[in-house]
């Protein structure tokens, strides 16, 4: 027997008596019970429906939208995921604007993630023990510029304050009130260390775990930043310079970086080779950035910029330093 059901045909062979051609009350049963087996349609769950669907034919410029391969799907994944991982160090604009975020602290982990204790304790004591050679050698530039903090400089925040080594410039000049900036929190003991044998009170100094690229920090409120050795370090140099905008109308930014060789000189050349160790060793230290240039494109009013070559650190002897004015 044949039957023909949503355009398909099904053969029924029906078993029983060949001399009754009349089948009996059980026979109709069973056969009614198999042509509904053959004739109903199955249930599709929902998810194969979907994907069973016809294409649908994307408008020009919707295509990567659109389209329902799995592939395409993946890829798109993949984007969002980029994008997303390469967000992560940078806020947005409107938290820079206004100085404060949500929670500073979730921020500072994310720019700058947390090393274990132990080793951001060996760094801080490496930085206190062996940059005194490198402090002498510097001194002579860092005596050309700190002086221009005078009296009317009440409020300092510096960048990096690392072991303090440039507290000692701060004291003496008004009564003047210090914020020190570090991702690093083993720096606070050495740093408050540096303040007490520089004759600075405890309560005209503080210090904050952070990071340049987003200040914990409201606008205009500082007469000067500093930033010596710096920027070679941070992610996001431009976020960092951003820092003008906690500046005073005519704030200062005192800046001393080493940065890059001469292009083609046999330096250049060994700074690009040993930076990937460099930046893995020294806490994300970066050899071949041109500092100078990105200060003096940041925005600033007015650069007033020097470069100097210093004997001590050969691989970094290359510095630029001076002040920016907002």
């Amino acid at each position: 027997m044949q039957t023909v059901s949503g355009g398909h045909v099904f053969s029924v062979v029906v078993t029983g008596p060949t001399q009754s051609p009349t089948p009996n009350a059980a026979q109709r049963r069973s056969l009614l019970r198999r042509l509904a087996r053959h004739t109903a349609p199955t249930p599709r769950p929902a998810w194969r429906a979907i994907s069973r669907a016809p294409p649908v034919t994307p408008s020009a410029g919707a295509e990567a939208l659109l389209c329902p391969c799995r592939l395409c799907v993946g890829k798109r994944r993949l984007l969002l995921l980029g994008a997303s991982t390469a967000l992560l160090p940078v806020l947005p604009s409107t938290s820079l604007a206004s100085g404060l975020s949500s929670d500073p602290a979730a921020t500072v982990e994310r720019i700058h993630p947390p090393r274990p204790d132990w080793y951001e304790e060996i760094y801080a004591q490496a930085m206190e023990k062996s940059m005194r050679s490198y402090e002498a050698e510097v001194a002579a530039y860092k005596e050309k510029l700190f002086p221009q903090l005078t009296e009317k400089v009440e409020k300092v925040l510096e960048l990096g304050i690392g072991t303090g080594p440039n507290l000692k410039y701060y004291v003496g000049a008004g009564d003047r009130y210090i914020i020190g900036v570090d991702p690093n929190k083993q720096m606070e003991k050495y740093a408050r260390a540096s303040a007490e044998a520089a004759g600075l009170h405890s309560t005209k100094f503080s210090f904050i775990r952070g990071v340049g690229e987003a200040l914990d920090v409201r606008d205009n409120t500082m007469d000067a930043v500093i930033g010596t050795l710096v920027l070679c370090s941070v992610s996001d140099v431009a976020m960092t310079l951003r820092v003008k905008r906690v500046l005073k109308p005519g704030g200062l930014y005192l800046f001393i970086e080493h940065v890059a060789a001469r292009d083609g000189s046999l330096l250049r050349f060994m700074q690009g080779l040993v930076d990937p160790l460099q930046q893995f060793v020294s806490d994300g230290c970066h050899l071949t950035r041109e500092t100078g240039k990105q200060i003096s494109e940041a925005g600033f009013s007015r650069v007033s910029l020097q470069a100097a070559f210093l004997s001590t650190v050969p691989l970094v002897s290359p510095h630029v330093y001076g002040i920016a004015y907002k």
